[in-house]
C-alpha cells in the first residue's frame, strides 16, 4: 500500500516553493502580466529552474537533474496552481521532459533541467493521452506544416515536433513562426506553430514518446488542479469569516456552511486522487495502474476545481466580479485546465476501457 501523505521532505519543498511565488508572484503582478504583451514570468521561472533547480526534478542525475519522482513534481505543481503562476513548469519540466526522456537525448534533457532552455511539446493542449494529434510534412530534412493549441510555446528555445513520418523532432523555436490565440486562461498562453523548411533534429518515434508526455502531464494536471480547489476553498472561508451582513460573519450562516462543508469534502477526495496518480507515476504501480489512477484523477479533478472557482467567485459577491480580484484567474485556469489533455468524459471513457467497464 503506497503512502499517500506527504513526506517531510515534500512539506519543506512546499514551503520553499510557496515563499518563492509570494515574492515573485503576487496577485496584482500576474493580473499585470495577462494585460500585458509578455504574459510569461521568466524572473519567476528563472527562480524556479535555475535558484532551486525545479526544473529538473523527473531528469536523473547522471543526465543533470535532480533525480527526484513524480510525487515532489506534483507539490511544485499545487503551489503553482494555488498561485495561477504563469510559468512553462507543466509544459516545459514535465510534458516535454517526459517526451525527451522517452527518446533519450541527454544533452536536450540537460538544457532543460538546467533552466537554460525551455521547451515545449508541439501537440494541442486538449490532446489527451493515445488521441490523435496534428503532424507536420518532414521533407529532404525540412519540416512544413501548421501545429494550433500549443501552449507556452512563445516561450519555448526548442519545440519537440512529430512529423508524418512517424518521429520526434527537436527545432529551434526561432526558426518557427509562433502566432499568440486567444486563450481563455491568459496565464497560460496558446499559440499557433507554422514551421516552413525548418530544420529538425531527430529524437525518436514520436507515438510512444508522445504518449508518455501526455499521460504524465494529466497526472500532474490533477496536482495543479488540486492547487486551484484549495485556494479558492481557503480564500472563499478566509473572506467569509471576515464579511459581516447583519452585524455577525457571513460564514456563519447555515446555508454557506453547507455548501463550503460539500467543497471541502470534493477537495479532500481530489487530494486523493491527485496524490494517487503522482504515486502512481513516480514507479509505485505497473503502467495498467498508472494510466487507471490517471484517469481516475482527471475524471474528477476538471469537476472539482471548476465548482470551486465559481463557488469562490459568488460567495465573494460584488468584489469577486472586479477584474483587480484575482478570482478570474482561477476560474479561467480551471476552466482551460478541464480539458487539458482530455476531457473528463475521455478520462472516463479510457478508464472504461482500462477497466473493462465500458457502457452498453
Amino acid at each position: 500500500m503506497s503512502d499517500l501523505l506527504y513526506s517531510e521532505e515534500e512539506e519543506a519543498l512546499r514551503s520553499a516553493v510557496r515563499d518563492l511565488l509570494a515574492d515573485h508572484c503576487d496577485a496584482p503582478g500576474v493580473i499585470a502580466r495577462t494585460e500585458s504583451d509578455a504574459p510569461h514570468d521568466l524572473a519567476a521561472w528563472k527562480a524556479l529552474a535555475d535558484g532551486m533547480g525545479l526544473a529538473g526534478l523527473l531528469v536523473p542525475e547522471a543526465q543533470g537533474g535532480q533525480g527526484a519522482t513524480h510525487r515532489e513534481v506534483a507539490v511544485v505543481l499545487e503551489e503553482l496552481g494555488r498561485a495561477v503562476a504563469p510559468v512553462p513548469y507543466l509544459t516545459s519540466a514535465v510534458v516535454a521532459t517526459e517526451a525527451l526522456l522517452a527518446c533519450g537525448t541527454e544533452d536536450l534533457l540537460a538544457e532543460l533541467a538546467s533552466g537554460r532552455k525551455i521547451g515545449a511539446l508541439a501537440v494541442a493542449l486538449h490532446v489527451t493521452a493515445g488521441g490523435a494529434y496534428q503532424v507536420v510534412r518532414h521533407e529532404d530534412g525540412a519540416l512544413h506544416g501548421e501545429l494550433t493549441g500549443i501552449a507556452d510555446a512563445a516561450a519555448a528555445d526548442v519545440l519537440l515536433v512529430p512529423a508524418d513520418d512517424g518521429g520526434l523532432y527537436a527545432v529551434d523555436a526561432s526558426r518557427a513562426v509562433v502566432t499568440p490565440q486567444v486563450s481563455l486562461d491568459l496565464t497560460r498562453p496558446l499559440a499557433t506553430v507554422t514551421l516552413n523548411g525548418a530544420p529538425g533534429r531527430l529524437l525518436g518515434d514520436a507515438e510512444p514518446a508522445v504518449r508518455r508526455a501526455l499521460r504524465s502531464g494529466a497526472g500532474l494536471l490533477a496536482s495543479e488542479q488540486l492547487g486551484v480547489a484549495d485556494w479558492a476553498l481557503t480564500e472563499t472561508v478566509r473572506y467569509l469569516k471576515e464579511r459581516k451582513q447583519f452585524n455577525r460573519p457571513v460564514g456563519g450562516f447555515q446555508a454557506l456552511k453547507h455548501r463550503l462543508a460539500q467543497l471541502w469534502l470534493e477537495v479532500v477526495n481530489l487530494r486523493a486522487a491527485a496524490r494517487n496518480a503522482a504515486d502512481a507515476l513516480a514507479g509505485g504501480a505497473s503502467e495498467k495502474e498508472a494510466a487507471v489512477a490517471v484517469a481516475v484523477a482527471q475524471a474528477y479533478a476538471a469537476s472539482v476545481a471548476v465548482h470551486a472557482a465559481e463557488e469562490a467567485l459568488q460567495l465573494h459577491a460584488g468584489i469577486g466580479m472586479t477584474w483587480e480580484h484575482p478570482i478570474h484567474l482561477y476560474l479561467k485556469r480551471a476552466k482551460a485546465d478541464s480539458i487539458a489533455y482530455g476531457t473528463a468524459g475521455a478520462h472516463r471513457a479510457a478508464l472504461a476501457e482500462l477497466v473493462d467497464l465500458q457502457a452498453p
